[in-house]
């Protein structure tokens, strides 16, 4: 699914944020803290609202500044193995008038039970993709 907004930041500044796996918690949808980050690889952690946190693992897979950004999910040995043989997040950014638009894309592919839940699992994966969008379009109001 691909979702995109415009944000009326210029698009070097924009690529800063995003580029930055520092950063996610102060956008991207549910991330409380962000660990061991380097530009290639990073641990993010989310907190559920009971209190649970899970941890998940990123690499980086293409960086073409300051327009793509494209970073794969670590499912293997991880709890989402049993609900993901693979997830990728793309993230295009584009010069418009009013700013930059920003087109975010998540490609996930489901295993075991999720391959039977296809409209559910969709679902959840709008919801982060226009959270993530939403983060972006209060960080940059």
């Amino acid at each position: 699914m691909r979702r995109e907004t415009v944000v009326p930041r210029e698009l070097d500044e924009v690529w800063r944020l995003v580029s930055d796996p520092a950063q996610l918690p102060r956008w991207w949808p549910g991330v409380t803290r962000v660990e061991e980050a380097s530009p290639q690889a990073w641990t993010t952690v989310l907190t559920s609202p009971k209190g649970k946190s899970v941890r998940m693992d990123y690499t980086r897979v293409e960086a073409t500044a300051p327009s793509r950004l494209v970073w794969r999910q670590e499912v293997e040995a991880s709890p989402f193995e049993r609900i993901l043989a693979e997830a990728t997040n793309s993230l295009e950014l584009s010069e418009v008038q009013d700013g930059t638009r920003v087109a975010i894309e998540l490609d996930q592919t489901p295993r075991g039970w999720a391959r039977f839940a296809p409209l559910q699992f969709r679902a959840a994966g709008r919801r982060q993709v226009q959270g993530a969008l939403d983060g972006l379009e209060r960080l940059f109001a």
